[in-house]
């Protein structure tokens, strides 16, 4: 599945190609701990080369005993909210490309969390808000063993011990080092694969004045300690 992704295409149909692709972490230049492209694109799954991608998971799905007259049916759940459904009416289209055809279960935002927390779904799209840009934030609560958010159920002992590594590390140069490592084994147990980073935008009136906003996130910089109105 990993495989059959064409980031840029979820880029420019729903986010009017602007965005970015990165992995766990925020990608660079808004985010200061992601991989570089040319990095990236040496995980699995992140070959800029979409048709060759697509090829070698057509023959994994041939060694599985499924092709374009036997293709594999799954049920693709998500919140039924415009920024879910659409990512995963996406990404059904792009699963049929490896005799893969899913059907589309949207349910209603209550019954969402509860049935990602119980993990009651064979593929979920999701929208991952973080709180800031920072490895602790990310791998804590998305990929440590037994964490609440950590919603595919990932568990991995090494990767544990490299994220308490990266933790404690003091130099930021080494801590990149490691939080790199635990990118790449992310992406080869195919733990949670990010599709992409959307870009949103944000407007305010002339007497909103003192607010600096964040060009990393949309839930940073709220606390307003600085803002005041003119009016």
């Amino acid at each position: 599945m990993v495989l059959s992704l064409d980031r840029r295409a979820f880029i420019d149909i729903l986010s009017d190609g602007q965005g970015a692709i990165g992995g766990a972490m925020m990608p660079p230049p808004a985010g200061s701990w992601g991989m570089p492209p040319e990095v990236l694109q040496t995980l699995p799954g992140y070959g800029p080369d979409v048709a060759e991608n697509r090829a070698e998971a057509r023959g994994i799905m041939n060694k599985l005993g499924y092709g374009p007259d036997k293709p594999l049916a799954v049920t693709v759940t998500t919140r039924n909210a415009a920024a879910y459904r659409d990512a995963a009416v996406l990404l059904i289209g792009q699963l049929q490309e490896i005799f893969i055809d899913g059907t589309l279960n949207a349910i209603d935002t209550t019954q969402w969390y509860p049935t990602v927390m119980r993990k009651d779904y064979t593929v979920g799209v999701t929208v991952s808000e973080n709180g800031l840009d920072d490895p602790d934030q990310q791998f804590y609560e998305n990929f440590a063993c037994g964490a609440e958010r950590n919603y595919t159920g990932y568990c991995n002992a090494e990767v544990d011990r490299l994220i308490d590594r990266q933790s404690s590390e003091p130099d930021q140069a080494k801590r990149k080092q490691i939080v790199w490592e635990i990118e790449r084994k992310l992406a080869e147990d195919a733990a949670r694969p990010a599709i992409f980073y959307p870009m949103s935008a944000a407007c305010w009136q002339p007497y909103f004045k003192g607010h600096t906003m964040m060009v990393n996130g949309n839930y940073n910089g709220w606390r307003l300690e600085d803002a005041w109105l003119d009016k």
